[in-house]
């Protein structure tokens, strides 16, 4: 088993940013790919962005690209999404996801609770 706790989520005027944290612990090891979902009121769940173990590959989610960036840092078990020119599109509960396959076959094992991001115009 693995537990994620996001953090970091808030209130923030468009054209900001935040920055998301999501602490990964238990079997970390069974879960070499870590990324982030979101969902809006609303709407179906929207893939993100993931990172692969080693922090060298990354992958992201036409609506973000170029906008947000996914890290880690292994030795803390942390994975991070630093958000940036954010939109009111953009406001959605936000989750961080641990899986094993790449994507497009990206299918999450471990989701955490959710953190709420809400961009005000």
């Amino acid at each position: 088993q693995v537990q994620l706790q996001e953090s970091g989520g808030g209130l923030v005027q468009a054209g900001g940013s935040l920055r998301l944290s999501c602490a990964a612990s238990g079997r970390t090891s069974s879960s070499n790919v870590m990324g982030w979902f979101r969902q809006a009121p609303g709407k179906e769940r929207e893939f993100v962005a993931v990172i692969n173990w080693s922090g060298d590959s990354t992958y992201y989610g036409d609506s973000v690209k170029g906008r947000f960036t996914i890290s880690r840092e292994n030795a803390k078990n942390t994975v991070y999404l630093q958000m940036n020119m954010l939109k009111p599109v953009d406001t959605a509960v936000y989750y961080c996801t641990a899986g094993r396959r790449w994507p497009p076959g990206y299918n999450p094992d471990y989701w955490g609770q959710g953190t709420q991001v809400t961009v005000s115009s």
